[in-house]
């Protein structure tokens, strides 16, 4: 089963060397899951600041900068991997740094007939 671990978190939250601390975490936990066959592909985003919104109402393109909703945590990055059940995703979502420092919400991925393999 494939999950996405939706990883949330205040940006604010840290400064750039707690950043870059967690960045190595996660990079070493990615390399632990990789070597289990469970990892598929994970991220950082760049800051909200970065982000374009894009909606389509009675046919016209609505574009904005900045993110969909304003919320006090923001979409950071994400984990892509496939494991067995919910509880595998959980126990490695319990071991991401943004666990600790925020929310990391795990979703199922939903497989859809006729899509392009990776």
């Amino acid at each position: 089963m494939k999950y996405m671990l939706l990883v949330y978190g205040a940006e604010d939250a840290s400064d750039e060397a707690e950043k870059e601390q967690c960045y190595r975490e996660s990079a070493q936990i990615a390399h632990q899951i990789k070597a289990t066959g469970q990892y598929l592909d994970a991220s950082p985003l760049q800051p909200v600041s970065t982000a374009t919104s894009v909606r389509v109402r009675q046919g016209k393109r609505l574009v904005t900068d900045g993110p969909f909703a304003e919320t006090r945590e923001q979409l950071g990055g994400y984990f892509l991997v496939d494991v067995p059940d919910l509880d595998e995703a959980i126990e490695i979502a319990g071991r991401l740094p943004g666990a600790r420092l925020g929310t990391v919400e795990i979703r199922p991925i939903l497989e859809i007939p006729g899509l392009p393999a990776q």
